[in-house]
């Protein structure tokens, strides 16, 4: 009977890949961690926190500025490589 090759690497596909999901949940982190310090982080205050927003959004709206030129600039190649063929 034809297709009995592929259907028998089908399954034995299927029976590699539930092998292997039955190792990969062993090899997690095991033990305690009732010994572990924890650090100690600075607290920000509300100005830094104002000023890391403020920073952070001037960062993005110069890199949206950058994008559109880009886009705007390869459109334009684009558009006149096209319109002198």
């Amino acid at each position: 009977m034809g297709g009995e090759g592929s259907m028998m690497a089908s399954n034995q596909s299927l029976k590699d890949n539930r092998a292997q999901l039955k190792r990969k949940g062993k090899g997690g982190l095991e033990g305690s961690y009732a010994g572990i310090e924890l650090k100690e982080f600075p607290k920000a205050s509300e100005e830094q926190l104002l000023e890391i927003k403020e920073r952070i959004q001037r960062e993005n709206k110069r890199n949206r500025s950058k994008q559109i030129i880009l886009l705007i600039t390869f459109i334009t190649l684009i558009l006149l490589i096209f319109l002198n063929l």
